[in-house]
């Protein structure tokens, strides 16, 4: 039986894609997981991250990597539907991944309904979305994982030309690229997210 894991990194971020990645492998192999010591990425060191997803990648029968880009990212919060254009996209790798069952990391405040909406979209009944899934179950600990480092590795690439920090609104670096760029530029670079309301925040106040 294969069970498939599924979860999402730089949702709350000010630029760069939100990632979402999925794997699959068979349920015998998930005490395996376990003894890896996967986890929540946010609790785990970028070192230890990496080392893991090595691991992980190694393990797995199948895991599948979505970027969605800042475009899609923007149109989809100016109709109010960043949750909707989650949930395709996680039906997109379950449809690619074809599991008999899976976990997902519920960014509804209504999971059940986070869920169905999955399942509805990749016509597999078996969508168990949970909130805090990354904690609770080792298939979507290992997920989060996996897009957490393909999100890093696409900041990386950002950051050997820009110096925009860690991406999110919490960080002054970042405002303070996104502030500086637009004055300078009068514009925004295509990887910020222009919908967000802390870079709305700045095209108002010039």
């Amino acid at each position: 039986m294969q069970i498939c894991g599924i979860d999402d990194a730089g949702r709350g971020s000010m630029l760069g894609p939100l990632v979402i990645a999925g794997i699959s492998l068979d349920k015998t192999k998930i005490r395996k997981l376990t003894a890896l010591g996967v986890k929540d990425s946010k609790k785990l060191t970028a070192k230890k991250r990496e080392e893991l997803y090595k691991k992980i990648i190694s393990l797995v029968d199948s895991y599948y990597v979505v970027r969605i880009s800042t475009k899609s990212i923007d149109v989809s919060v100016t109709k109010h539907g960043l949750n909707k254009l989650e949930a395709k996209y996680m039906a997109k790798v379950i449809s690619k991944l074809d599991p008999d069952s899976s976990y997902v990391d519920s960014c509804d405040v209504n999971p059940k309904r986070f869920g169905k909406e999955i399942s509805r979209l990749s016509d597999n009944q078996k969508v168990y979305s949970h909130h805090h899934a990354d904690s609770r179950f080792p298939v979507v600990s290992a997920a989060s994982i996996i897009a957490k480092v393909a999100r890093d590795k696409s900041i990386s690439r950002l950051r050997k030309v820009h110096d925009i920090g860690s991406g999110y609104p919490s960080d002054t670096k970042t405002i303070d690229f996104v502030r500086k760029y637009y004055k300078k530029q009068k514009t925004m670079p295509d990887f910020v997210r222009k919908s967000w309301k802390p870079t709305q925040k700045i095209i108002g106040k010039n």
